[in-house]
C-alpha cells in the first residue's frame, strides 16, 4: 500500500511538469516549473547567437500507439543583450512572432502556440500526452543559415537549415499520464 501511494505521488509530481488544460477543443500545453533555455541554449542566448528549437506535442487517443494528433513547429529565439529581454519567431505557417519577452514568457508564448485540436473524442476516452522540446545544435559554420551572400540568404541554405535533423540535441520530454477530457475538466472546475 504504501509502494503504491509513493508510485501514485511521483506520477502526480511528474504531472506538475506537464500541465494540460482544455478549452474550445483545444488541448493546451504548458510547463511553468521548466527552463528550457537553460544550459547550453542560455549560453548561446547570451552569446548574442539564435538559437533554433523544435517543439512536438503530441496526443495519443484509445492507447499509446495511436497517435490522434501531433504538432511540430520551430522556433528562433534570441536574446536582448541591451535590454535583457527575448524575442522569438514561429516558424512553420501562419508565421507569428514575439518580443520583449521574460525567458518565462518566451517559453510560455511558444508553448501556447503548440495546442492540440480535439474534436472528435469523447470525455471518457482514455488519453495521453507528450510535450518534447529540442535545441538545435549550431551549424560547424558558426552560422545560424550558413553563408549569406549580398544578395541574401540562399534558398539552397533555408532548405538545409530547415530539414536538417543530425544537429538536433533533445533537450527535454515531458510526458502527461492517462487522462480523459472530463478529468481535466474536472480540475479546473468548470
Amino acid at each position: 500500500m504504501f509502494a503504491a501511494f509513493l508510485s501514485g505521488m511521483a506520477l502526480a509530481m511528474l504531472a506538475e511538469d506537464l500541465i494540460l488544460d482544455h478549452r474550445n477543443n483545444r488541448l493546451e500545453f504548458s510547463a511553468p516549473r521548466t527552463d528550457f533555455f537553460a544550459g547550453s541554449p542560455m549560453a548561446r542566448l547570451k552569446n548574442a547567437a539564435e538559437v533554433p528549437f523544435v517543439i512536438q506535442t503530441t496526443l495519443w487517443s484509445g492507447n499509446q500507439h495511436h497517435v490522434y494528433r501531433t504538432a511540430v513547429d520551430r522556433f528562433v529565439v534570441s536574446f536582448d543583450i541591451f535590454e535583457e529581454t527575448y524575442s522569438v519567431v514561429k516558424s512553420e505557417a501562419p508565421r507569428k512572432s514575439a518580443s520583449h519577452l521574460t525567458a518565462k514568457a518566451a517559453q510560455a508564448w511558444c508553448l501556447s502556440q503548440m495546442s492540440l485540436d480535439t474534436t472528435g473524442l469523447s470525455g471518457g476516452e482514455p488519453l495521453w500526452a507528450r510535450l518534447e522540446i529540442s535545441a538545435e545544435d549550431p551549424p560547424r559554420d558558426g552560422s545560424i543559415l550558413g553563408s549569406v551572400s549580398d544578395s541574401g540568404i540562399s534558398l539552397g541554405s533555408l532548405i538545409d537549415f530547415f530539414s536538417r535533423t543530425g544537429g538536433l540535441q533533445t533537450h527535454l520530454k515531458l510526458d502527461y499520464p492517462a487522462f480523459t477530457l472530463d478529468q481535466l475538466k474536472s480540475t479546473r472546475g468548470s
